[in-house]
């Protein structure tokens, strides 16, 4: 054991600190999808705990954890470097971190092309896509520590031309009696291409008693149960974060400050993001605050032909006031676009929830009910003091909200325009039948647990479905089978797409989050759920599906067939006494309320 030249330990009580300083910058949550074994919360929090310098959160061709992270680095006071990991056809693995906002955009686009090249769950790169994207500010960590005993200086080559000066050789070593090989080849690699080492732990969990877990995810990755895993199992628990001590005791301490003065080098924060709406939407000769008032103002001519009150000239005057001030008037005239093609097709729609307090948004006709006749407050859809993006929800019906989504494609493009995500997670069932495979219980033994267990149970029911089902609970196999699902409770499965949510900008999106293929053909989706676009202050549009709009379309049909009286959502009759007495009578089954 090396003497710890740059160790001072200063006790207070039974707590040891340890002065030395080391950056994480190889770290997947479990957002890489059955290889990770930790929220990036829990990383991010350990990581904290341990007295790191940084962290880098680097799920492979993937940025839907970062967010998460962001959030959670805030809260403790860590800086948190964004990066991924990715293996290219030319069996190539590298770890790439952004240094600033150009190597972001840079990263992120990288992916949205690896996953657009390959169906969804999967991506595809090679290394003339890292040439065609700008690699100028951008950190490569090769992890050539994978290719004990084989020569690898032309492709050190390769990537020296690519990461000029930016390009490092991770060495992760991992107590699996290969260790001293990986040191051995790195160096010589090193003396060879001239490449500076860095220490990187591999990092899959945050804690070593994740290490069931984490083999449990690999088995369900690979279709095998525990048993058929032999040498695919891992070694040992050392992929998690380690003390300080530990990492000062088995790296080079020049490694150890290798990744101190890298950490140095990634100035970037999700902060930095801005959201722009596209600006296509702005006629010449006006901006947007000009042409929003310009259409509201259409809009009350419309709406009350005899003139306007005092107070709903007021309310008109206060939300342009407000949406001026927040900026969000390319949001209004966004969600008026989409309304204004539907409507020009015929499609019913019909804005809802806290947007039918706007008198802006009746008299875009974004909404049909009058919010001067029901004296709803405007702030609870925007407002100053709770400083929070407006949430318009349209809902369209549902035979025809596919034309309105593939017009949003057509007039944006898919550079500009793809869904947000949903994060499928594991619930108790599905939970119980991935693990209870891949712990040897029969197909009959895991159907007739998962069945014992209602979706709305909490996990502690699985303790009485087991007993229902007949199965023992002081079972050494059924004690782990409790164990490893409470664990894997919550963790993404994979991500699909949301009901409706469009995320449009003004530039190409996939330089602002990652874009990837939906399973649904010709859709996009982005990394980010709703969440993460709230925590960012990024805005969606809610383009919405309801079956009952269709129904409401075709009994405007029929009522101006059969009765030559022609009705929209705005014109139905108001306070008709006849539906009120079919309610009280409780004649209401079929109608929407």
């Amino acid at each position: 054991m090396k003497v710890l030249t740059e160790l001072k330990k200063i006790r207070h009580g039974i707590c040891t600190v340890f002065m030395v300083e080391y950056a994480e910058l190889h770290a997947i949550s479990n957002f890489t999808f059955l290889r990770g074994a930790s929220h990036p919360e829990e990383l991010v929090s350990r990581a904290h705990e341990l007295g790191y310098h940084s962290v880098a959160i680097t799920d492979e061709c993937s940025f839907s954890g970062i967010v998460r992270a962001h959030g959670q680095a805030k809260r403790c006071g860590i800086r948190l470097i964004i990066g991924t990991e990715i293996n290219l056809k030319e069996d190539i693995h590298l770890v790439l971190l952004a240094t600033d906002r150009q190597s972001y955009g840079e990263i992120s686009h990288l992916i949205s092309r690896g996953r657009r090249n390959a169906d969804k769950g999967y991506y595809r790169l090679c290394l003339d896509d890292l040439e065609n994207m700008s690699t100028q500010n951008c950190i490569a960590i090769w992890k050539a520590y994978e290719y004990v005993g084989l020569d690898k200086s032309e492709q050190a080559d390769q990537l020296e031309s690519l990461f000029s000066g930016l390009l490092w050789i991770g060495v992760s070593l991992k107590r699996d009696g290969l260790d001293y090989e990986r040191l051995e080849s790195t160096r010589r690699l090193s003396r060879k291409s001239g490449l500076p080492r860095v220490a990187c732990g591999d990092i899959h969990m945050h804690h070593p008693g994740r290490r069931p877990l984490r083999d449990t995810l690999d088995a369900i990755r690979l279709s095998l149960s525990m048993d058929e895993m032999g040498y695919q199992i891992s070694a040992n628990a050392d992929q998690h974060l380690r003390p300080l001590s530990h990492i000062d005791r088995i790296y080079p301490s020049e490694m150890i400050a290798e990744s101190v003065r890298i950490a140095g080098l990634c100035d970037f924060s999700l902060d930095e993001l801005r959201y722009e709406y596209p600006d296509c939407l702005v006629p010449d000769g006006y901006t947007a605050t000009t042409w929003l008032r310009y259409l509201v103002e259409q809009g009350v001519r419309k709406r009350w032909p005899e003139g306007v009150s005092d107070k709903v000239r007021k309310q008109v005057d206060t939300e342009l006031g407000l949406i001026e001030e927040l900026r969000y008037e390319y949001y209004f005239l966004t969600v008026y676009d989409i309304v204004r093609f539907a409507r020009s097709k015929g499609i019913l729609c019909q804005g809802r929830g806290s947007a039918a307090n706007s008198v802006a948004c009746y008299c875009l006709t974004i909404t049909e009910v009058d919010p001067s006749k029901i004296n709803l407050l405007f702030e609870r859809f925007i407002s100053r003091e709770r400083n929070e993006p407006p949430d318009i929800d349209v809902d369209f019906e549902h035979e025809r909200r596919e034309e309105v989504i593939q017009y949003i494609y057509q007039k944006y493009g898919r550079s500009r325009a793809a869904l947000a995500a949903t994060v499928i997670t594991y619930k108790p069932r599905s939970a119980v039948r991935d693990v209870g495979k891949v712990l040897g219980f029969s197909l009959d033994q895991v159907d007739r647990i998962a069945k014992s267990i209602h979706f709305s149970d909490e996990p502690a029911a699985l303790n009485q479905g087991l007993l229902e089902s007949g199965f023992d609970r002081e079972n050494k196999r059924i004690k782990l089978l409790i164990d490893l699902v409470q664990q894997i409770l919550g963790f993404p499965r994979h991500l699909s797409q949301h009901v409706g949510g469009f995320v449009i900008t003004k530039g190409i999106l996939s330089k602002l989050v990652p874009v990837e293929n939906a399973s649904m053909a010709d859709r996009t989706v982005i990394q980010w759920e709703k969440g993460d676009l709230e925590a960012l202050g990024l805005l969606k549009i809610d383009v919405l599906a309801l079956g009952m709009l269709s129904v409401i379309r075709k009994c405007f049909e029929y009522v101006q067939r059969y009765r030559g009286a022609a009705y929209s959502m705005a014109s139905i009759p108001r306070e008709d006494p006849a539906v009120y007495q079919m309610i009280q009578q409780a004649d209401t089954v079929g109608v929407f309320q």
